[in-house]
């Protein structure tokens, strides 16, 4: 979505949702948690967080500070409506939703095909709904490039998105790429998850994931409709803003 200190202890729940990071050292991360993150952390973010990483599928969550990021980008955008491609439990939407005014929406689509909307139902939706939030989620079942079609063709929806967050199959990224560049505006951000997918980009290149990241992050580079940046942020997070 850390072992600390005294908030630490509560936060460190299972899995490995707090130890998602690239850096070598993991009492750097959690100095970076417990010292950056934590301590700004709304109460109900901070309860879905717990109970993701309780989860037996916790490293698909977002990372905590990812979401902060996260939150961050939203209030220098002045977001207003947003996309997210991937469900698990819900954190990083309960993250955005915060973010956005009160009249904001998030258009939340796609489940994975090995994660039923089970999690979500079960763990992050009572948490959103006790937030005040949950007026804001338009949740689409489905699998994504069908629901990011059914989208575009809408023409209201074109150029209708300021942001647009992708955590859902890395093999078609670059499907949901040319779609989502029809609905984000000129100005807003796209951001891609695991785009250094645990490093194994360089350290086991030809893994078919792997090999599917690499393809996706060359093209992402060359596509000058979009300025790019990827951080080593969690398992690797590219941000493009649409200039074209």
């Amino acid at each position: 979505m850390a072992g600390e200190g005294s908030k630490a202890k509560a936060a460190a729940g299972s899995g490995n949702l707090h130890s998602k990071t690239l850096l070598k050292s993991q009492p750097l991360y959690q100095y970076i948690l417990e010292s950056t993150v934590f301590p700004r952390e709304p109460d109900c973010l901070r309860e879905l967080r717990l109970a993701t990483a309780s989860h037996p599928m916790a490293g698909m969550a977002a990372s905590p500070d990812e979401v902060q990021l996260f939150g961050l980008l939203l209030e220098m955008l002045g977001a207003r409506n947003t996309i997210e491609v991937g469900v698990f439990t819900g954190y990083s939407l309960l993250a955005t939703a915060l973010a956005l005014p009160d009249d904001g929406k998030v258009d939340r689509g796609h489940r994975r095909e090995y994660v039923t909307r089970e999690s979500y139902d079960r763990v992050g939706s009572p948490v959103i709904d006790e937030a005040g939030v949950a007026h804001k989620i338009d949740f689409r079942v489905g699998l994504a490039l069908p629901v990011l079609d059914q989208m575009v063709a809408e023409e209201g929806n074109h150029g209708a998105f300021d942001f647009a967050f992708v955590d859902a199959d890395k093999v078609n990224f670059l499907n949901y790429h040319e779609r989502l560049l029809q609905l984000v505006r000129v100005g807003g951000l796209i951001a891609y998850d695991n785009t250094l997918w645990g490093g194994s980009v360089t350290a086991t290149p030809d893994e078919p994931l792997a090999a599917a990241t690499r393809e996706f992050n060359a093209a992402i580079a060359a596509d000058r409709r979009v300025h790019v940046c990827q951080l080593a942020i969690a398992d690797g997070l590219t941000l493009c803003r649409r200039v074209a």
